[in-house]
């Protein structure tokens, strides 16, 4: 399939990005992450790897649509969690 990753023509097909990313070892995801061969995969480093340029070149949407069209299962950044309201040991009010 062709597709366009920061503003350069790519074809890329399944196999051959499951045949890349075999040997490579997955980073920990903290943003938008692709199932590549039942490995998480951060998109970004999946992106890196198959189009060999450095990953400030391109978005996370870009390598995501491309890889969602390949039949690749890929999954938003999670959401942050608030953190649990800190309850102090001091009172409040003032007499």
């Amino acid at each position: 399939m062709r597709c366009v990753i920061a503003r350069f023509p790519f074809d890329l097909f399944k196999s051959e990005v499951e045949a890349v990313m075999k040997g490579v070892k997955p980073e920990p995801v903290t943003g938008e992450s692709v199932i590549i061969s039942r490995r998480h995969y951060p998109v970004k480093q999946v992106g890196e790897v198959i189009t060999r340029q450095d990953r400030r070149d391109f978005s996370a949407r870009e390598v995501t649509r491309a890889l969602t069209n390949l039949g690749f299962t890929c999954r938003a950044a999670p959401a942050p969690v608030a953190p649990e309201p800190v309850e102090t040991a001091w009172p409040t009010s003032v007499v």
